[in-house]
This record gives C-alpha cells, structure tokens and sequence, in this order.
C-alpha cells in the first residue's frame, strides 16, 4: 500500500438509489477524509448533507455536457449495476459495459490521476471466455478499464454484502436472510463482508492504494480496517 497521499478526497459515486450505492455514500458523508461528494443519478436520491451535490442527469450515455462540474473531484466510486436475469447479452452489455466505460474514458480525459473503482462482482470472468454471460460482461469491463490511463482502477468483487441498518434501498429479500451473516462469516469469512466494509474498503484502496487491482471478499475485508 502507499500510504504517503493523505490528502481529502472528493468523490463521485453512481448508483446510490441501490442499495450498493447508497451504503458507499453513507461511508463518505460520515469519513473526515472524504471532503465532498458528486451523485448522479436518474431521479433525486432523497439525502441531504452539506458535503454531497447532486445531478439529476438522464442520459449516462453522454455525461459530457457535465465535463466542468467532474473536473473538480479525484474519485469514482462506480457502483452503478443491474441484474443480468432475464436480459439478453446485448443488453446487458450495453448498460453494463458501454455506458460504464463512457463514463469512465470522460472522467480519465478531465483528470487522469483519478482513481475509478468500480463495484463488479464474486466469480467476475476475467478471461472473458467462461459460459456465464454476466461474468463475461463483467470480465470485460474490467479488463477495458484497466487500460485506461488512470492514476488507480480497482475492481471490487464483493460476495454476499450484509446491509447496513438504518438505510432504504436494501433489497426486499435481505430482511428473510440477515440471519444468514453471521453463520456465514464464521463458517466462510472469505465469502460475505458488511457494505459498512465495502465502503471504506473504497475510500481506504482510493486514500493509501492497494497491492491488488482486483478485489476479491478477503481483499475488501482487509482494506476496511482503519488504515488513517
């Protein structure tokens, strides 16, 4: 890890009307080294802070005409996603490969020594190869945002990801399986983290660096012990 840059972060984040999304923001508001934060979404996330600004912006296929407000900050915090079930390959690879690197070769042509994390997934097929299609998708994603020419990009393959309390936007059938967490992070700790660890997993790998450009549940775990 490198530990010399300390300096605060500013941070955009997408996707914070999901449930991923929203407990990565949570983080942010509440770490002194996170000193303001850019969400862009779809439709009004509904929080208010005097850290956090917010774009309602439509079309996340052309966020150039918001190239001088994202000029301002050193981070991504990419948790912008969508279920593969159902969906037809190309589909799915439009919303999550295309648009995910549109967004991304913006961001690199303003400010290259941005960090760009994006929140991807366990079992990611990074050969590109494999016969699940969302782990290809994924896969390539990766891969074509480790070409671009950031100071940083960190892929983060989270397993299970235990809610944060308090929060709105976790999934119906997390309130049937909470149960499950605490079993499973005994029995098999390298398979579940808590979003509380997701997050500062991202703030820590964008503050210090990590050893690894991809980041699986053990990965994410170590990171979000307190490094500052």
């Amino acid at each position: 890890m490198n530990t010399s840059d300390t300096s605060g972060l500013r941070v955009i984040i997408t996707g914070v009307t999901g449930m991923v999304g929203e407990g990565v923001l949570h983080e942010c508001l509440h770490h002194p080294q996170v000193e303001a934060v850019l969400v862009i979404n779809r439709k009004p996330c509904g929080v208010t802070h005097p850290k956090l600004k917010e774009i309602v912006h439509q079309d996340f296929y052309n966020i150039t005409p918001l190239s001088t407000e994202l000029a301002r900050y050193n981070a991504c915090f990419f948790c912008l996603g969508i279920s593969s079930i159902g969906m037809k390959e190309e589909d799915y690879f439009r919303i999550t490969h295309t648009l995910t690197l549109h967004f991304a070769r913006v961001l690199c042509d303003l400010n290259p020594d941005m960090t760009f994390s994006y929140v991807s997934g366990a079992s990611t097929d990074s050969s590109e190869q494999g016969r699940s299609m969302w782990a290809r998708v994924k896969g390539k994603t990766e891969n074509d945002l480790f070409k671009l020419p950031f100071k940083q990009v960190y892929a983060f393959r989270p397993g299970y990801i235990h809610p944060t309390p308090g929060l709105k936007n976790a999934h119906t059938f997390y309130k049937y399986i909470q149960w499950l967490y605490k079993p499973l992070r005994a029995l098999f700790p390298n398979s579940a983290s808590t979003l509380h660890e997701v997050g500062y997993a991202m703030i820590n790998a964008a503050l210090y660096g990590y050893s690894k450009k991809i980041l699986e549940v053990k990965d994410i775990n170590i990171l979000a012990q307190p490094l500052g």
